[in-house]
């Protein structure tokens, strides 16, 4: 038998605890770096588009992973709420807009009209809030309403 092995066997439990410690600590920190690692590869993709030249250290890594998983688990949208969330950051472009361009006091009522009776417009329910609507009701839609311009 080797001394080394006999030596063990004679130190007390308390002596091989203190032993093995450095030991076990290595082995769990190789076990976190090799999954922030593993977890850097899969997420590549995700880390370019935000930080795309930095080198990320092991926190950056662990942040951005939870905040990816968070936004992936997030509960789906409907069409409703996404249109309702794009209509409602479309106004705020166009007011931005008027306000930095100084349009016409006439031409800011008219369109600010059309996009607030265009939002309160009445919808078939259950159908989505755009996209291509049946040939009669596109005809009566013309036919009825035309596209205001400011030009």
């Amino acid at each position: 038998m080797a001394p080394s092995a006999l030596s063990l066997e004679m130190l007390s439990p308390k002596e091989k605890n203190r032993l093995r410690k450095p030991m076990v600590e290595k082995l769990r920190r190789d076990r976190i770096n090799s999954s922030i690692e593993q977890l850097k590869l899969l997420l590549e993709k995700e880390f370019q588009r935000h930080q795309p030249s930095s080198k990320l250290e092991k926190a950056d890594v662990l942040e951005m992973t939870v905040r990816y998983l968070r936004c992936s688990q997030a509960p789906a949208r409907s069409p409703q709420q996404d249109y309702s969330e794009g209509y409602a950051w479309c106004l705020e472009e166009a007011l931005r807009f008027l306000a930095l361009h100084r349009a016409g006091a006439e031409t800011q009522a008219k369109l600010l009209g059309h996009l607030q009776r265009a939002q309160a417009a009445p919808r078939e329910p259950g159908a989505p809030p755009c996209g291509p609507r049946p040939p009669a009701k596109q005809a009566a839609l013309k036919a009825s309403c035309s596209l205001w311009r400011p030009w």
